[in-house]
């Protein structure tokens, strides 16, 4: 593939009226949690994207996110606050996929984590909102076309994640057995990061979105229990969706797993706008647009294994019948299930906003 079949003018007015159903599209919207770094640096390449560009620019990466964006029809920049760090444990793997990453893939090493006891918790190097650097979001509130956002996002809304991130998926476990106190000041302490950094982050007027994102399940069920995710997790979130909704702005979400058990609790109590990731073994989107359609948004949805395995012709096939479900009356936005990876083959996604771009209601 080395072209699209037609042109999208950035539009994130219409995005945000699509994500808050507010009637008919007047064309399909496009959005994803990210894009691996070797699959933007593969669109750039192929397609000359960079080219003439000063790449000695301190700001060249954000003049590079925003050509690049505007490139594949979507309406936003993604970015946030800039420079914290949060010591955790990492293990890192051989990366075997088609455009691999060098040195290797780095996970999160879930057995341990680095606050495992009250010691630990005292000792911890805490990073400091307030400290935060601006400088990517006063650069962007000044070069971005007027008919993109910024979608803010990226490091934010880890609230189920820091907790086995700090303490370790196992040592949480134990913990919400044996030392639930120390599990509720590590939320705590989280929960305030975050206030700070939302409240920073929303002084800039072109954040138009506010899009969190936080790992609570696996494929049957979620990773802590239902009503553990409703003290320790939650109200963190509830509190997000409040201050963005206060500063006027929707709050999405982004967790993978399967979170049917406490679905009504994200509608109802945290008042999310739209509900990202999602995998065939667990939920298809177009039956995730059938049950929540009527309340949220719903983000992505073309399942990744999918998209790793078919061709050309099942990819244009299933994004036309996912968008002849889930477009009519708006609420859908395509996309991949969770985020293009770089073992995503690149031209099945650039076929899938192909096929995005052709479609008509």
């Amino acid at each position: 593939m080395n072209t699209f079949s037609r042109a999208v003018t950035p539009d994130w007015h219409g995005l945000r009226r699509c994500i808050l159903r507010e009637g008919e599209p007047d064309r399909v919207y496009h959005i994803e949690l990210f894009l691996d770094p070797e699959v933007q640096d593969a669109v750039c390449e192929r397609f000359g994207l960079l080219e003439g560009v000063d790449r000695s620019d301190r700001f060249f990466p954000l003049r590079k996110q925003i050509i690049l964006q505007s490139f594949l029809g979507y309406d936003y920049v993604r970015y946030s606050l800039e420079g914290q760090e949060w010591l955790l444990h990492y293990a890192t793997t051989q990366d075997t996929a088609p455009l691999a990453r060098e040195p290797g893939r780095s996970f999160v090493n879930l057995h341990q984590g680095p606050i495992t006891s009250w010691e630990t918790f005292e000792a911890y190097p805490w990073p400091d909102a307030a400290k935060a650097s601006t400088a990517g979001l006063e650069w962007l509130s000044e070069h971005l076309p007027e008919n993109m956002c910024i979608m803010g996002s990226g490091g934010f809304a880890h609230f189920a994640e820091h907790l086995s991130w700090l303490m370790g998926y196992e040592t949480l476990c134990v913990a919400l057995c044996e030392n639930r106190d120390l599990v509720a000041a590590i939320r705590d302490r989280v929960q305030a990061y975050y206030r700070v950094f939302l409240k920073r982050l929303l002084q800039f007027d072109r954040v138009g979105i506010i899009w969190g994102s936080d790992d609570m399940g696996f494929r049957t069920g979620t990773l802590i229990s239902p009503a553990d995710m409703r003290e320790f997790v939650l109200p963190g979130h509830r509190e997000m969706a409040a201050m963005a909704h206060a500063a006027g702005r929707p709050y999405l979400l982004h967790s993978c797993g399967n979170l049917r058990a406490i679905m009504e609790d994200l509608i109802e109590d945290v008042r999310i706008d739209a509900k990202h990731s999602f995998e065939d073994v667990i939920e298809d989107v177009v039956e995730a647009k059938r049950q929540y359609g009527d309340r949220i948004a719903i983000l992505g949805g073309i399942d990744v294994d999918f998209l790793c395995r078919a061709d050309e012709a099942a990819v244009r096939k299933r994004v036309r019948k996912t968008l002849e479900a889930c477009h009519p009356g708006g609420g859908y936005v395509l996309g991949t299930g969770n985020s293009v990876a770089n073992y995503i083959p690149l031209d099945n996604y650039l076929t899938m906003l192909d096929e995005g771009r052709r479609f008509t209601a």
